[in-house]
């Protein structure tokens, strides 16, 4: 879908070289008015196919015909073509036909205007609504700030920077499951969880 906010330029074509964000990567800065859905894995093929790793829960986003903004220029490619592959989509963009091409998209973010949002369901949030989140447990003790969200298939894990006095070397991965993340406040800026077992091993807690 075209942002009508403002102008975007297509990807370069064949022959032009391009400036070449969830999983493994510390919060990804989203460009204000934009909602980020993908993220480019990398080449698949010698004819422009790009892996995408999904951010959304709407697979029609990567239907042949919609359009998507590529990286932080907010570049308009369109889908030409799409399959499913081992859990990530294989997609051909109109403006991609080699792998050199598709080889400087790598690890670029894919993003949609915030007006073409598809309502969320309840208890749904977007990824860059819980990034930044400080977790704190039931009884108030802050435990860190989320910085990312891995997509795992079976449900999201909260990557979460330890927080001052919380003596762990590694970053916590927090599973998103109900039993686990007990509240999420947008507004206070707070998600609030239930210890679980073995959760500060490190600390020795």
């Amino acid at each position: 879908m075209r942002d009508r906010s403002k102008p975007k330029r297509g990807l370069p074509g064949r022959g032009r070289r391009s400036r070449a964000s969830r999983f493994r990567q510390r919060s990804t800065s989203v460009p204000e008015g934009h909602l980020a859905v993908g993220r480019i894995l990398g080449a698949h093929g010698l004819r422009g196919e790009v892996k995408i790793e999904s951010h959304t829960d709407f697979d029609s986003r990567f239907d042949p015909g919609q359009q998507l903004l590529v990286g932080k220029e907010l570049l308009l490619a369109e889908i030409k073509s799409s399959r499913p592959h081992k859990g990530v989509f294989l997609v051909q963009f109109s403006e991609i036909s080699d792998r050199f091409g598709a080889e400087e998209l790598y690890n670029e973010w894919l993003y949609i205007p915030e007006e073409a949002a598809m309502e969320l369901g309840e208890d749904a949030f977007w990824v860059h609504d819980i990034v930044g989140l400080t977790v704190q447990t039931e009884s108030n003790s802050q435990l860190g700030e989320v910085v990312d969200v891995l997509f795992t298939g079976a449900n999201e894990v909260y990557i979460v920077r330890p927080a001052p006095g919380v003596n762990r070397d590694r970053d916590l991965l927090i599973p998103a499951l109900e039993e686990v993340v007990r509240s999420v406040n947008i507004e206070a800026g707070t998600l609030t969880v239930r210890l679980q077992p073995g959760l500060l091993e490190e600390s020795g807690e």
